[in-house]
């Protein structure tokens, strides 16, 4: 009996199953004679799905296409984001009330018959941080900034895009390429960048080997140390820059190769390739810079046959005041010096200014640049022949 009592459950699991399974085979063939004789009746109409299009990526959001700011969380929701903001919004109103104060004592400062300039240039210093802490806590603030609608004539919006210039990776590239580059101390000593100078070329439409064809409209950015073909760089670049003074300073433009082959020396010599001075900039200034080529004109990179590859640099350098310097012509360009250059016109390397550099090798495109724009025979270079040390002792018997 025990056995028995122990086997029914298992018989009474079996038997039920297999009762399953019947009545489950049982309705599906129902299920499959209703469908045919449907069929046969009349004919099934496929139902049509309404397809929306889906967004692929994230819209686009810059001064041309603008966007406003929008809670993440309303009103009552998250009542310690609600306290924050109130928080934030207090102290603001407290530190513009300091700037008030500091305007008004810079004012009565600047009236008096002999102002201190140490005790104004201390007062002004203090008046930014204030206009940039009294409103970098804003949410909304940071996000426009974040997503390229700043506004330039703001001193906390110039602060927040100085900052992720700085600190997201975009000068530790551009240093690192100019140090691995050894632009850095082949053309300057010491670079010191105060300014997001970008350069942008044609676009490589498609390249076959033989035959380059460079896009006319379509420019993109050239990455700090990239190759470029010759092609690309047959028009002057655009330049843009994100400068973060205020006021309006003049630069000089420079652009250079330290590269170019010294035949008289068997060394290498500094051609200059591009000379704008007098360049005015400030925080509001339009990019790309306009007027940049009615000084000595752009001369396309012509890497030499034979060579290595080119480190084609673009330098823009602070001026102190308006420079009167003579235009450069095309046969006196070779052996130009930099720091030379600098000394003369009273240029100083550490007071910040912009940098950028490329790479190029010879191509097909070089020989059209010295017969059209050089107007001179394309030169062809060499390695140097190694010398046999033993080449006198060849062909001797050594030991007789």
């Amino acid at each position: 009996m025990l056995v028995l009592r122990r086997l029914q459950p298992r018989a009474l699991g079996f038997a039920r199953q297999s009762a399953t399974i019947q009545v489950a085979l049982a309705s599906t063939a129902a299920d499959t004679d209703g469908s045919q004789s449907q069929s046969s009746e009349e004919p099934m109409t496929p139902q049509k799905r309404q397809s929306r299009a889906i967004r692929t990526r994230r819209p686009r959001i810059s001064l041309q296409h603008p966007r406003e700011w929008n809670r993440p969380l309303a009103f009552g929701v998250l009542p310690a984001f609600d306290e924050a903001l109130k928080v934030i919004k207090e102290d603001s109103i407290a530190l513009k009330d300091e700037v008030k104060a500091l305007e008004g004592a810079i004012a009565r400062e600047k009236e008096t018959p002999q102002p201190d300039r140490h005790a104004l240039r201390v007062l002004e210093d203090k008046l930014r941080i204030l206009e940039v802490q009294s409103e970098i806590n804003f949410p909304q603030v940071r996000w426009k900034c974040a997503n390229g609608m700043a506004d330039m004539s703001k001193a906390v919006d110039r602060h927040l895009v100085e900052q992720r210039w700085r600190k997201e990776g975009a000068l530790d590239l551009l240093m690192e390429r100019i140090h691995q580059m050894k632009v850095v101390p082949d053309v300057l000593p010491d670079i010191h960048p105060s300014m997001d100078l970008r350069v942008n070329f044609p676009k490589v439409k498609s390249n076959t080997g033989l035959q380059v064809t460079v896009s006319k409209v379509v420019h993109e950015h050239v990455e700090p140390g990239v190759f470029l073909l010759p092609d690309q760089t047959v028009e002057p670049p655009k330049i843009y820059t994100t400068v973060f003074h205020p006021e309006e300073r003049l630069y000089t433009l420079l652009m250079v190769d330290p590269d170019f082959p010294d035949e008289a020396n068997q060394t290498f010599q500094m051609y200059l390739h591009w000379l704008q001075p007098n360049i005015p900039l400030s925080s509001v200034s339009p990019s790309p810079v306009p007027n940049l080529n009615t000084h000595t004109a752009y001369i396309p990179p012509h890497p030499q046959r034979g060579t290595t590859y080119h480190r084609y640099t673009i330098l823009l350098l602070p001026q102190h005041s308006r420079l009167s310097i003579p235009m450069v012509a095309k046969d006196k360009r070779a052996g130009f010096d930099v720091r030379v250059f600098m000394e003369q016109h009273g240029l100083d390397r550490n007071a910040g200014g912009g940098a950028h550099m490329w790479r190029e090798v010879w191509s097909e495109g070089v020989p059209a640049v010295y017969k059209d724009i050089l107007k001179t025979a394309e030169p062809k270079f060499g390695r140097m022949p190694k010398v046999d040390r033993y080449g006198d002792f060849r062909g001797k018997k050594r030991y007789v």
